[in-house]
């Protein structure tokens, strides 16, 4: 017959019981990452990180409304949005999520600001989320300056508007239409006060997008509006809201700068700066054109890697080149030369060509530049 156990001994089985439960509850706890907590900003002006490498900021300066932001472990989202301001003005904020530096404020770990002859590209990814209760774009904005500045207002901004609800426009006027990254854009150029503002806007809606920023920042440089001695200082992505915008949200997010190849601008390296004179020759017919162009070298140092930026008049389009690669085939484009084609000496020159088709009348390119540094024309 077997003997019932103690009161002691029964006490002592329970409470192995409780302990072994609580370890494995503890192990269970310790496997799984606690969920992080969104953060919630209404400061005018107040930021904090994401991604650990990612600044997401409220940034409400054109109002004294109440502005909330939301920051998540990939984007924001704008959870509160009160009153409106005219269409005819300045936006109510920009709330955003930026690589780089605005205003001493720069994202943890940043390579920016980098010289722009220096970065071989800059891929970025953007997904947004959109609401219909509102008056707003949204905005990726890329800013430039001459110099690697931090604190304050750059000289160039370039606004990619990913979509654009109500009556507002860009600053400025648009000046035409170009094919950048694969897609074709208008095009507005304007003065924000102490800074140029090139915009391109897509005549529809984009959700999301995956580019590099370096499509747009080359086409800012064919324009005459920056140059590749210049400095990258920030690339943002965000809304511009005029009229309420609360659940507008950049769901994610991404940007990294690769940069290398060279002492920055310094002569010889690839795409430094330099002196330069251009001859564009053309035999045109009815529909078509061929452009024969020669590139000359008329600095003292050699153009190692040379890019010739220009912009085809509107309904033009190129169809075949040689002696060169060109993209993309309208609107601002870049000739490069590679291979053994890929340096002009001193006084020495390189010539390429491409066959084209235009509508309308036929014009020539107004202005070309060498690796950033406008060139003189023969």
């Amino acid at each position: 017959m077997r003997a019932s156990p103690s009161p002691a001994r029964s006490l002592r089985a329970l409470l192995g019981v409780l302990l072994t439960a609580l370890a494995v509850v503890g192990t269970l706890m310790t496997s799984t990452a606690p969920a992080q907590a969104d953060t919630t900003i209404c400061e005018p002006f107040g930021s904090t990180t994401i991604q650990g490498r990612y600044v997401v900021q409220n940034n409400r300066w054109g109002t004294s409304a109440t502005q909330c932001v939301t920051a998540t472990d990939t984007g924001f989202r704008i959870t509160q949005a009160d009153g409106s301001v005219p269409t005819n003005g300045a936006p109510k904020s920009y709330p955003s999520v930026f690589n780089g530096c605005h205003y001493t404020n720069c994202s943890p770990g940043t390579n920016l600001p980098a010289q722009i002859s220096t970065i071989s590209s800059a891929p970025s990814s953007i997904s947004y989320g959109y609401v219909s209760n509102a008056v707003y774009n949204a905005s990726y904005d890329i800013w430039l300056d001459p110099t690697p500045r931090t604190d304050g207002v750059n000289r160039t901004e370039i606004m990619i508007w990913f979509n654009r609800v109500g009556p507002i426009q860009p600053i400025g006027s648009q000046v035409g239409t170009a094919s950048v990254g694969g897609r074709t854009w208008e095009v507005w150029s304007g003065s924000n006060g102490s800074n140029d503002v090139l915009s391109f806007v897509a005549p529809s809606a984009i959700g999301s997008w995956s580019f590099d920023v370096m499509d747009f920042v080359r086409a800012t440089v064919a324009r005459g509006m920056a140059q590749n001695n210049w400095y990258l200082t920030s690339v943002q992505a965000g809304f511009e809201p005029w009229q309420n915008g609360t659940g507008l949200a950049v769901n994610s997010f991404s940007s990294t700068v690769n940069t290398g190849g060279g002492t920055p601008g310094g002569p010889g390296s690839p795409g430094s700066p330099a002196a330069c004179k251009v001859s564009y020759a053309t035999n045109v017919w009815t529909g078509g054109f061929t452009a024969n162009v020669t590139v000359t070298n008329t600095g003292s140092s050699t153009v190692d890697g040379w890019k010739l930026a220009f912009t085809l008049p509107s309904g033009q389009r190129i169809t075949n080149s040689w002696n060169a690669s060109i993209t993309p085939s309208s609107g601002a484009v870049t000739a490069s030369g590679s291979g053994h084609t890929a340096q002009i000496a001193p006084g020495g020159s390189q010539t390429f060509g491409f066959q084209g088709s235009y509508s309308g009348t036929f014009a020539q390119p107004n202005g070309f530049s060498l690796n950033g540094t406008a060139c003189t024309t023969a």
